[in-house]
């Protein structure tokens, strides 16, 4: 590993090469495999981003209408899943639900052979996890025991038909289209890193996927856009928001959607899906205050702190105004980011090596054992 002085957190280490993505790069920003961020989410339909990411080039229209095909036909659950679903608790994490859908998965449909299974698990799980989340969901929450499999050619639209029970607008399609772009892929972040270890130790796909949501899980990962959600909804109007904000900063209280471990300037993904922010929220005026609350918390944490919203902070309205409910915004983030653990899990195996870096021991010198009745 290469290092900088400071190595707290790995800030400044380069753990490894990649060919899948930049971030923060200077004069080039975001990008998958070499397209910039901002036009793929312009230009793109999710599914050819999940292509590009797992299979290393863009579709062309005849490959892209074949993928959606296949994940189409693969979104139906085992009844062991199920039944592993409905026995969690209503007031389970969903993040939670996540994590045991893919373990369970990967107890009925083994990776027992790397190279010739791992883009058939990717992409079962892909078109697995908005079923596995809205299974749960419905049935604890209503008890109904929904059909998971949908017509729709789109996960966004899968989604939205399977949490709504009606078939989406071209509109809400193409905004949770873009969310799942963006929201795709990012370098060598905690869940990343955590699922190239475990792939490095030779383990399954499935079980570097879990690894990798137990990291996403951590409110220092994901959980920052319902955060987010949270704190706008807690102001009447902009005007509180900006006195609530600026008692939370006297308080020297945490604000959740803010600022970047990476990006220094302005997370480039956040003008995207605040466009589409206030897009959706239209002329709903409870909407429409909503929005102006985030735009006013943006202005004051930029006033007095210098700090920019990252991609989360606007993705909290977005979601919201897609009817989406505050607990499932970060599994969405599974859905997506599975697509960039599953391309540095290809990666990782294609070059492997154990990672097992070393640590600057801090503790006390050599000491004599100490028998037990001469201890204090």
């Amino acid at each position: 590993m290469a290092q900088s002085q400071n190595t707290a957190g790995l800030a400044g280490v380069t753990a490894g090469k990649t060919a899948i993505c930049t971030v923060g790069k200077e004069g080039v920003g975001l990008t998958y495999r070499g397209y910039a961020i901002d036009d793929l989410a312009r230009r793109a339909e999710f599914e050819e981003v999940a292509y590009l990411l797992l299979y290393g080039e863009l579709p062309t229209r005849s490959q892209l209408e074949d993928y959606k095909r296949r994940l189409a036909a693969r979104r139906g659950l085992p009844q062991g899943v199920k039944t592993a679903l409905e026995v969690l608790p209503a007031d389970t994490h969903p993040m939670d639900v996540m994590r045991t859908g893919a373990s369970v998965l990967g107890t009925i449909e083994q990776e027992n052979d790397p190279a010739a299974q791992q883009h058939d698990v990717a992409d079962r799980l892909l078109a697995a996890f908005p079923s596995m989340l809205l299974y749960w969901y419905h049935f604890t929450h209503s008890g109904d025991r929904i059909e998971v499999e949908t017509d729709d050619d789109r996960i966004g639209a899968h989604f939205l038909h399977l949490l709504h029970g009606v078939r989406p607008d071209e509109e809400s399609i193409k905004a949770m289209s873009t969310s799942l772009i963006l929201y795709a892929e990012h370098e060598f972040n905690a869940s990343t890193f955590t699922a190239r270890v475990i792939t490095a130790t030779l383990s399954d796909f499935y079980s570097a996927v879990v690894g990798a949501i137990g990291a996403l899980r951590g409110p220092l990962h994901g959980g920052a856009n319902e955060k987010a959600m949270a704190l706008i909804e807690s102001f009447s109007d902009p005007d509180d928001a900006e006195a609530g904000l600026r008692r939370m900063l006297a308080n020297k209280e945490k604000i959740m959607g803010f600022g970047h471990r990476v990006y220094k300037t302005g997370d480039p993904r956040n003008p995207i899906i605040k466009a589409w922010s206030e897009q959706l929220a239209g002329d709903d005026p409870e909407r429409r205050n909503l929005y102006a609350i985030s735009e006013r918390l943006e202005q004051v944490m930029q006033d007095e702190k210098g700090m920019f919203p990252n991609a989360d902070f606007y993705h909290a309205t977005a979601y919201n105004f897609l009817g989406i409910p505050t607990e499932l915004f970060t599994p969405i983030f599974v859905i997506s980011r599975l697509t960039g653990w599953g391309a540095h899990i290809f990666e990782q195996r294609a070059d492997n090596r154990l990672i097992r870096p070393s640590a600057d021991y801090i503790g006390p010198d050599t000491r004599e054992f100490v028998p037990i009745d001469a201890r204090g």
